[in-house]
């Protein structure tokens, strides 16, 4: 197996960290979907639960609006969710705090259309059934591909089905296309070909991103947890970046993530190419936790709102991004 390095001081360090930790913390239920990156397989090893030093409840969920719903009840202090969802509940002041951008999606979340389905070109899309969950990163890139064709998005029949329905829907030839993740990306394009992808749209001016985010009465009450979480995340990043080409689909680390995730070995690879993930340098640039990823946030609530997904724009996304999270 190929694992993440750490030096024997850090070690005993993070044994006190994580006594530290438990001490403080207690019932952690964290959420996350099932996007590829390589932090899935820091989760199914069990390396966040290695260093808070204590059980952690892991729940998964087919889309980030399902994420939003159980941390805004208060059900899960951490969740993974796409840049989309985040913009719609930060708008709705949900008390959630973006603390590091795992993935920069690229080509792995695409626009597949069914073969036979006579969609050849984007205005083929015209009168068709396209599937996507709704105030997903997806939908957010469907609508902004849309936009960028100029097709009107009333034009298209538009469904909210998760990526699980999505799978269902076209095994039983219910849509002719979708805009989704894996494994549901990785099933649909056996009989289907692409039409573009998050990348390109990212492009066109509409790009997407994954982050991990806490309640910020959590983040508030237990610092600790949240950062020796984006230190877990961080080096299980470091580990892929520095290993990528050791990540083949018969490797450990690839069949951990497609065993946690349901998506299939041979895909995974190619997913993860498929984005970006962030350094810990990177994290505080200014691109990202900086300052870009407020700005992005904004600007996804813009389009969100122009498109009638959400009610109203905040003056100011600041608070619902932080860095002090991420070690310097």
């Amino acid at each position: 197996m190929i694992k993440t390095h750490w030096t024997a001081p850090f070690s005993l360090g993070l044994s006190v960290f994580a006594f530290s930790m438990a001490a403080q913390a207690a019932d952690l239920t964290f959420g996350y979907i099932t996007g590829i990156d390589p932090v899935k397989r820091a989760i199914a090893d069990g390396e966040y639960e290695k260093a808070i030093g204590q059980k952690i409840d892991w729940r998964q969920f087919d889309a980030g609006p399902a994420v939003i719903a159980a941390m805004a009840s208060g059900d899960v202090q951490i969740g993974n969710l796409g840049s989309s969802p985040l913009a719609a509940a930060a708008s709705r002041k949900v008390p959630l705090v973006a603390f590091i951008v795992t993935s920069q999606i690229q080509s792995s979340e695409a626009l597949v259309v069914r073969n036979g389905s006579g969609i050849d070109k984007p205005e083929d899309l015209i009168g068709k059934k396209i599937a996507v969950p709704f105030v997903s990163t997806s939908h957010y890139s469907l609508l902004g591909a849309l936009k960028h064709w100029n097709i009107d998005p009333k034009k298209v029949t538009i469904l909210n089905l998760t990526p699980l329905q999505i799978t269902a829907a076209w095994k039983r030839g219910d849509i002719d296309g979708a805009f989704t993740w894996s494994p549901a990306l990785g099933e649909i394009r056996k009989t289907g070909k692409i039409l573009t992808d998050a990348g390109q749209v990212s492009q066109w001016g509409s790009p997407t991103f994954e982050v991990w985010v806490a309640r910020k009465d959590f983040a508030e009450k237990h610092p600790d947890v949240v950062a020796g979480f984006a230190k877990v995340s961080l080096a299980a990043i470091a580990d892929y970046t520095a290993h990528r080409s050791e990540w083949t689909a018969d490797s450990t680390p690839v069949k951990t993530i497609a065993r946690f995730t349901g998506a299939n070995a041979a895909d995974v690879p190619e997913l993860l190419d498929g984005s970006h993930f962030p350094t810990a340098a990177e994290q505080k640039s200014p691109g990202l936790l900086g300052g870009g990823t407020v700005t992005a946030i904004a600007k996804t609530a813009e389009f969100l709102k122009d498109q009638g997904k959400i009610e109203s724009v905040l003056p100011d996304y600041s608070a619902y991004v932080s860095e002090q999270f991420i070690a310097k």
